[in-house]
């Protein structure tokens, strides 16, 4: 009698580009796409995997400044972020994560140091964290008030608390809170390691920059349009005080702000305050 053998995968949401644990059949919902900061896209939930993922898509790989090589997929797939592979004397970073990775994007990112450990900004950027960090033997840091957030679990994790966490090399992972409760942003202390650049902010869009460069932003929910309250921005600021910083980068392609990056948060905070209380 023949043997019913059931194949188990990794279902990756469409719309948010969540990979979930192992199911024979795709999940009846995503938990991340039906919370009040995302959406289901109007035709309904949808699944895709890896295997069908890299059968029509593939990843681009640009600079985005000296050492800091960004990786998106194309055609635009899930929210359409892009990755930041940070190279440090101390081993790479992975900052935020994008849901494809393939045999090419292992071989170009293992040609540039490969990846020692994955942080991310908040749960809307956690796609293939797994996969990538099995791939490459790395770890991965996420704030511990996001943990309901993860879909597909690992002993690779690492569940943070508090308000800063020391990596290597001058990185400094940043609760803000925010956009989500973990919400945390990342500080490289580039010109203090060596590097060619200076200070940085790594954001996602828990800080966002706007199409004006002089400016950023800061939402509960982006596509619903939720705005933060006062003291939510004032927590922001709050937490990054303490650093400085000259460069921000976002969670998109050339989505930078270029030079003055603190004062920029600061009068767009200002700027969001008068806005909303008037």
């Amino acid at each position: 009698m023949p043997v019913l053998r059931i194949t188990m995968e990794n279902f990756i949401c469409v719309q948010c580009g969540a990979q979930f644990d192992a199911t024979a059949n795709p999940p009846p919902h995503c938990t991340i796409c039906e919370d009040e900061r995302q959406f289901v896209r109007y035709g309904g939930q949808q699944w895709t995997t890896l295997e069908r993922l890299a059968a029509d898509h593939h990843n681009r790989f640009e600079d985005e400044a000296p050492q800091l090589l960004g990786i998106g997929t194309e055609p635009e797939f899930a929210i359409g972020q892009r990755a930041l592979l940070l190279q440090s004397p101390g081993g790479n970073l992975l900052w935020d994560c994008i849901s494809l990775v393939d045999d090419e994007t292992i071989a170009e990112v293992k040609a540039r140091g490969g990846i020692r450990a994955i942080a991310i900004s908040h749960p809307h950027f956690y796609s293939s964290m797994v996969e990538w960090a099995d791939r490459f033997d790395a770890q991965i840091f996420l704030h511990a008030k996001d943990r309901q957030w993860v879909m597909r679990e690992s002993p690779r994790i690492q569940f943070w608390e508090g308000t800063t966490l020391s990596l290597w090399a001058d990185l400094t992972l940043i609760n803000c809170g925010g956009h989500f409760e973990g919400g945390t942003v990342l500080h490289w202390s580039a010109a203090s390691a060596g590097c060619r650049s200076k200070s940085a902010l790594l954001t996602g869009d828990i800080i966002t920059v706007v199409q004006d460069r002089r400016y950023v932003s800061f939402m509960r929910s982006y596509p619903n349009l939720i705005p933060l309250g006062p003291a939510a921005i004032h927590r922001i600021l709050e937490r990054i005080e303490p650093f400085s910083f000259d460069h921000i980068y976002g969670g998109w392609w050339k989505a930078n702000v270029s030079s003055d990056a603190k004062s920029a948060i600061t009068r767009s905070a200002q700027r969001y305050l008068r806005a909303i209380n008037s």
